[in-house]
Order: C-alpha cells, then structure tokens, then sequence
C-alpha cells in the first residue's frame, strides 16, 4: 500500500445549520458541494480549505453522542497549521469561541491549543 496523502475527514454533527456556520463563516473553509440525500435525511457538506479537499460534513437523525471527555479509543482530534496563534485564538475569541491555555510540544517547541467545534469535538490549531 502507497498512500500519497490524506483525501478527507468525515464529521457527523447533531445540528447542521450550526456546524455549517462553524466551518464556514467561523473556519472559513469553502464550500465545494452540499447534497441533501433524502433516503437518508441527511445533508453531505464538502469543504476545503486554500483549494484541498479536506472534511465531509454530515448531518444524520438523532446521532449517538460523541465521548469525549475522558478521551476514548478512536479519532481523538483533527489538527490545523497556522502561521500566528495568538492572532487566531484573538479571532477564535472575538467569534465566542472558547480556547484553551495555549501549550508548546515539549519535542518540537512550537505552540497548540485547542477549541471545541458545536458538538465538542476537539480542534487543535498548531503553529507551524
């Protein structure tokens, strides 16, 4: 097996006009193609972000809730590179998004933090 880079990341939310606006107007990520699968009840939101594919966005009927406080066995986070993270933890701030106390990796010394998307799952933005 090859694999030459990662194709996407899937998110199931509970409330999808709300995450919709989380990553995009909040994010910013950009909108590729929204379908609406009426077997499903459910909406498929395919976001990029500086033109690469990167998250589905999926709303389905009443999904189970995801654990996540203690940490569970399975995806634990999704991570994003930023050039400044002060300046985007001031913007996170002033989009009443709540940010942890900024950490530094002990092994690289570059600083991360963290932030809840609207059903808590857990972002980390680190800099690069």
């Amino acid at each position: 097996m090859q694999i030459e880079k990662l194709h996407h990341i899937a998110i199931i939310c509970s409330d999808y006009k709300k995450s919709k606006q989380f990553y995009t107007d909040v994010l910013g990520f950009k909108i590729e193609n929204e379908i609406f699968r009426k077997e499903r009840q459910s909406y498929k939101l395919d976001l990029s972000c500086n033109g690469e594919y990167l998250i589905e966005l999926f709303s389905f009927i009443d999904p189970p809730k995801r654990p996540s406080r203690p940490e569970s066995t399975g995806l634990r986070h999704i991570a994003f590179g930023v050039r400044n993270i002060e300046k985007e933890i001031d913007y996170l701030d002033s989009k009443g998004v709540k940010v942890e106390k900024v950490r530094v990796d002990e092994y690289t010394g570059k600083k991360f933090t963290f932030f809840p998307d609207p059903d808590n799952l857990p972002i980390e933005i680190y800099e690069l």
